[in-house]
């Protein structure tokens, strides 16, 4: 994309962006009379990816905040990361929830590389962000990582266990996954990088949503990319194929708020926003994940679990 379409599409953004922050919804009260920094007002401007989990995640957020007495604005269903993140950068979200392998590498820039640990990893993106007007609050015990799957049909077929076993037959396979995994290095960039995977062709689909467990489902494709925390693995009789090289880093979930918004609320904020985060458990997840599916609103579900864990 030529400097010109970059400059274009960042614009279409700004405007996109401001449009979706100007028609959320508000709460009641506000837990202080001052305006934040980053929208020149007193609300907390919550936004999320293009997925299920992000949307349901930011909702339990956003209703645990109200609850506590704060102004929020949601910006739900924003994009990729290649637009949530500048959108954070810029202020014009001020609160995100991340995961913390994938979130370090981008905002590195790919000069710091995440590992299997989470503490390292949380450290490192701390200390990554430290110029970047961004907090990164404490890590969930949830993580959420891409999975590649095969039906069972195919990996009976070929043999499959593990990515490596993929090496002697992707020539032969079609591979699914979101327009932005081909430069993605947890997505085909790295299964080219570390496991050597050559696929006969790749097919853009959904971020790990129904349009890629319809392909997969369906034969469209061979191998995709879904989530760990994807209910429909299971339920479907999916096979994980095992990442025996350790491509995927601690992909714990984490909120990512701009600093001047936890200077300017405190320590109430970070120990309300740490208590939710606290009590989010990979189990949890994914059985939120299954009641979206099963076609509950993210709000109610959101509500639901705040409810039961006496977080509202």
């Amino acid at each position: 994309m030529g400097f010109a379409h970059r400059t274009f599409a960042v614009l279409c953004l700004t405007v996109i962006l401001a449009a979706l922050v100007a028609c959320s919804s508000t709460s009641s009260q506000s837990a202080s009379p001052n305006v934040s920094k980053a929208l020149r007002d007193d609300s907390i401007t919550v936004g999320s990816f293009d997925f299920a989990e992000s949307h349901v995640l930011a909702e339990i957020y956003s209703k645990a905040l109200e609850g506590g007495g704060y102004h929020v604005r949601r910006a739900f269903d924003l994009g990729p990361r290649e637009f949530v993140a500048p959108a954070l950068s810029r202020g014009l979200i001020e609160f995100v929830p991340e995961y913390a392998g994938t979130a370090l590498h981008f905002s590195s820039l790919g000069l710091r590389s995440a590992t299997s640990n989470v503490r390292a990893t949380h450290d490192s993106l701390v200390r990554t962000l430290e110029k970047s007007h961004v907090t990164a609050l404490a890590p969930a015990p949830a993580q959420d990582a891409n999975t590649f799957v095969v039906t069972r049909a195919t990996a009976a077929h070929d043999g499959l266990r593990t990515l490596s076993d993929v090496a002697n037959v992707a020539h032969d396979l079609t591979f699914g996954g979101p327009p932005e995994c081909p430069s993605r290095p947890q997505c085909l960039a790295g299964l080219e990088q570390v496991y050597g995977l050559k696929f006969k062709e790749f097919v853009r689909l959904d971020a790990g949503g129904p349009v890629t467990r319809q392909a997969l489902k369906d034969g469209y494709v061979d191998v995709a990319l879904l989530f760990t925390t994807d209910p429909s693995i299971k339920r479907d009789g999916l096979v994980e194929l095992i990442d025996d090289r350790d491509l995927q880093p601690a992909e714990n979930v984490i909120p990512l708020v701009r600093t001047e918004v936890v200077d300017h609320f405190g320590p109430g904020l970070v120990a309300l926003v740490n208590a939710v985060s606290t009590r989010i458990t990979t189990a949890v997840l994914s059985d939120l994940n299954a009641q979206v599916e099963s076609g509950k609103s993210d709000a109610a579900v959101a509500a639901t679990w705040l409810n039961e864990e006496s977080l509202r």
